[in-house]
């Protein structure tokens, strides 16, 4: 994955947008989410959301085009998963209880054949 492609899990933000981006196993987290996480642990109250609905279409438009881009992030990463389990011969059947899908349904999404 290109490092501008790479953006934090949770708030959507790109590498650039934040000071640091930390890895996890097909996720990213951000120093800014960070804060937020060290805020809550230590029961200090936690900045309001703005609503949705105070939100400009380009806004919603941003903001849906940066949870699109997270789920992309994760969904490679399952497919990942998915390779490297098919590898190791664990079954359709297996690999669906496992995303509570059923073997159909897993080698429908991720098989690549039709």
């Amino acid at each position: 994955m290109s490092d501008n492609l790479m953006r934090c899990s949770f708030c959507g933000k790109v590498r650039d947008e934040v000071e640091h981006l930390i890895a996890g196993p097909g996720v990213f987290i951000c120093n800014e989410c960070v804060g937020l996480c060290d805020q809550l642990l230590a029961g200090k109250p936690m900045p309001k959301f703005p609503p949705l609905d105070g939100k400009s279409d380009d806004e919603l438009l941003a903001d849906m085009a940066r949870i699109n881009s997270s789920h992309s992030q994760v969904e490679a990463a399952v497919q990942d998963r998915v390779l490297r389990l098919r590898s190791r011969s664990v079954t359709w059947a297996r690999i669906g209880e496992a995303l509570g899908i059923s073997r159909q349904s897993a080698w429908e999404r991720f098989s690549g054949e039709e």
